[in-house]
């Protein structure tokens, strides 16, 4: 239709079960990321095609932005697809990235600059086409983002460093979804993250190697998004092009997902998010449809030697992959005419 705006945010209750909208938000560019503006409640952040942010407040009557940035040099002139609120109550900033890697901090006060700017470039004149991006659980310098170009990059925002500091090298096509393990208990997982990709796998990766511990392999179609559970340390959901929703419980399978289900006309599913209580998976398809799905509570709840299990399931991963590289060396070794390698591999490097 002519005159129906390009870009529209909808804001649903999921406590009453409404079919509708409770608002419906406008705006002239297509929102290719939305937020809740965390720490006030009334307040939704727009990412837009154009590069421009907008904001809308569910307090006034007016469905267009209330305020919003200027699509000039100085902000974006590019399409907006990650933004991350991060920060204290008394001390918070909109962090966006655009296509072409260029990052700003806001101050929701003022959006009609950027507080500050960041190139996130792979060499000087190389800049990162950014898909997705997350922050580890209260930290407000260091982030992981997915890329057109299937790496995933460690950054930071301040300091000597300030940039790109690390890739991340597995995929074989665009990365589409990243997730930094956020589980707060007895043992720290945030150094642990997942990227899912068009190239039909999903990857588990440590900040700490740039080589992928594990690749998940177990679906047949893009995966289109990925997210770690809020509330249990080895669980994530998963989706992908062909309408599979797949949770993974890594302490029980590595393998095969732990439950799933397919979505009725097996839709393309292209964003997955949990509900703070772990007890509830959003998913959103590409004919704009949402769909909610209760998780047991058995299931969702980690019980208390969840975290040591992890620990060792990492481990278990990380020997396994250790054994494959000794292998591969076996391989390439025993047809050169150099001495066999074997003696290596009985004394695992643990």
């Amino acid at each position: 239709m002519p005159n129906e705006p390009d870009g529209v945010a909808l804001i649903w209750n999921t406590k009453f079960k409404k079919t509708t909208p409770e608002y419906i938000f406008h705006c002239q560019s297509a929102i290719m990321s939305a937020t809740f503006a965390r720490f006030h409640p009334n307040l939704i952040l727009g990412g837009t095609y154009s590069g421009q942010i907008v904001l809308f407040d569910n307090r006034v009557q007016k469905r267009t932005p209330i305020q919003r940035t200027p699509l000039s040099a100085s902000a974006h002139t590019h399409p907006v697809y990650c933004m991350s609120v991060v920060g204290t109550q008394n001390a918070h900033n909109l962090i966006s990235i655009s296509t072409d890697g260029k990052l700003c901090s806001w101050s929701l006060d003022m959006l009609s600059q950027p507080q500050e700017t960041l190139e996130l470039h792979k060499m000087p004149s190389k800049p990162v086409a950014v898909t997705c991006l997350d922050f580890p659980h209260s930290d407000v310098n260091n982030f992981v983002v997915g890329s057109e170009d299937g790496a995933a990059y460690a950054a930071c925002r301040h300091g000597a460093k300030a940039g790109i500091t690390e890739t991340y090298d597995g995929h074989q096509g665009p990365i589409t979804g990243v997730s930094v393990n956020a589980v707060q208990g007895g043992i720290d997982f945030s150094y642990m993250f997942l990227t899912s990709s068009i190239d039909w796998t999903i990857k588990l990766w440590s900040l700490k190697d740039n080589k992928p511990i594990y690749s998940f392999e177990d679906n047949g179609d893009y995966v289109l998004d990925v997210a770690w559970s809020p509330t249990h340390p080895a669980l994530f959901a998963a989706v992908d092009g062909g309408g599979r929703l797949d949770l993974w419980n890594l302490n029980q399978d590595t393998e095969v997902p732990a439950a799933g289900v397919v979505v009725d006309g097996y839709p393309a599913l292209n964003r997955v998010s949990w509900t703070p209580s772990g007890l509830h998976v959003t998913v959103g398809d590409n004919q704009g449809k949402l769909w909610v799905y209760d998780v047991a509570e058995n299931f969702a709840h980690p019980r208390h030697d969840e975290w040591n299990k992890f620990l060792y399931t990492i481990q278990e991963l990380r020997n396994n992959q250790i054994d494959e590289e000794l292998e591969k060396l076996n391989l390439s070794s025993s047809s050169t005419p150099l001495t066999s390698m074997s003696s290596l591999s009985s004394t695992p490097l643990r």
